[in-house]
């Protein structure tokens, strides 16, 4: 599977509800196009995500990304694991200062 952070920085943006492109959102994630369209095929092989076509789009390869709930399950995780570890190097760093002085 995809990287967590990948999978984390793809999960909010769907989260955000943004109905965007695949180019629109590697552009806005700094993925390759083939890096977000691998991403979101994994996502949508572990159940996170679903892939519906635009109904009313002219466009028959636009598509909308929407979570599921075990994606929001799965997101919830990822940021509560990301707060973590933000915190202990957030404590790390403190320790080190404290240190110097």
């Amino acid at each position: 599977m995809a990287k967590i952070q990948d999978q984390f920085e793809v999960l909010r943006k769907i989260y955000k509800g943004e109905k965007s492109t695949q180019r629109n959102l590697s552009s806005q994630l700094g993925f390759s196009l083939g890096k977000l369209n691998y991403c979101l095929k994994r996502l949508n092989e572990h159940g996170l995500i679903k892939v519906k076509r635009f109904t009313n789009s002219n466009n028959k390869l636009s598509y909308i990304y929407v979570l599921t709930p075990r994606g929001m399950r799965a997101r919830t995780k990822l940021t509560i694991n990301y707060m973590k570890q933000k915190m202990k190097e957030y404590d790390e760093l403190k320790k080190e200062l404290n240190k110097k002085n």
